[in-house]
């Protein structure tokens, strides 16, 4: 008990003769290097790590000037480390051959740890809708499980007040952060599409409340056609509601729904129908002549009467 009692005492006197300053840098997490082989990836991480001409130019400058800000890291049970921020500096020391990086190590909740994680890597101007549509969708659940109060308010998209924090710390709307989070409703092949531009975000939005197996036969009719307009989107949904539908309906329904579209019309003549009316000396193109010559006075016929 003395020795207890001395111990309160001696960090009293250390409280009582040591700045402020001096006690927050006392405090502050300490840089340590950590071997890369004892490090694992976030679980989820919906951040790409690409080698691509900036990772190149990262490795570059941290062979010559290293890491300049620390990664962090928390601590696992088995005497391993979890990254939390700094996955392409942790490349960038790979393709370099460095076999440790600076981090700072902290105790973080899972949720914490989420929520520092996205919000290192959302202001980056290259990330992809399904990067950013993840990252929202992780920070949104972390702040659930939190028992944030800005998620109590809630419509059918999620909560209300959670996505306004998120947008505001993201620099977009409430609503955009919940239009993005619908993208993760979409099946991967769909949300490729998105990513590599081939399928508009608002459209990609509005596909997102249709079931999973209607979206399939979605994707095989985009790539057959090479693009879907939101007025077939529109005109599907809203049969939907009340009905169901099978592939073969959809596409007659999708195709039905364009302004000014009719079904295609296909003639085949055979060249014994065709040799039947001209002379055995005429080419193709001579028959073809002929043929178009005697559609264009029928046209005219008709128009006349």
């Amino acid at each position: 008990m003395v020795k207890s009692s001395a111990q309160g005492l001696l960090t009293t006197l250390d409280d009582l003769f040591s700045t402020q300053e001096e006690r927050e840098i006392a405090a502050q997490p300490r840089v340590q290097d950590i071997s890369i082989d004892l490090i694992d990836e976030f679980p989820n991480h919906p951040f790409k790590v690409r080698i691509d001409e900036s990772m190149m130019e990262m490795a570059e400058s941290v062979k010559q000037h290293g890491i300049l800000v620390p990664a962090i890291m928390r601590p696992k049970e088995n005497g391993r480390y979890e990254m939390v921020a700094g996955h392409r500096r942790m490349t960038a020391c790979m393709i370099a051959e460095k076999e440790e990086i600076p981090c700072i190590v902290r105790d973080l909740t899972d949720e914490e740890a989420t929520i520092i994680m996205v919000d290192a890597n959302i202001q980056r101007e290259e990330l992809l809708p399904s990067e950013r549509a993840f990252a929202y969708k992780m920070k949104m659940e972390a702040m659930k499980r939190q028992g944030n109060r800005r998620d109590l308010t809630s419509d059918q998209n999620g909560p209300k007040l959670a996505a306004n924090y998120i947008g505001q710390e993201s620099g977009v709307s409430g609503s955009q952060v919940k239009r993005f989070i619908r993208l993760t409703e979409l099946i991967p092949e769909l949300l490729d599409m998105v990513d590599e531009k081939r399928l508009g975000f608002t459209i990609a939005v509005d596909i997102s409340y249709i079931s999973q197996e209607v979206q399939k036969w979605l994707y095989e009719y985009i790539k057959d056609n090479g693009v879907i307009k939101s007025e077939q989107i529109a005109k599907l949904r809203e049969h939907l509601e009340n009905n169901t539908i099978n592939q073969v309906e959809m596409i007659q329904l999708l195709n039905g729904s364009l302004k000014g579209r009719y079904p295609s019309k296909k003639v085949t003549l055979s060249e014994k129908k065709l040799y039947k009316y001209f002379p055995s000396n005429y080419s193709s193109s001579d028959m073809e002549g002929v043929i178009l010559t005697l559609l264009e006075e029928w046209k005219h016929r008709q128009v006349g009467e």
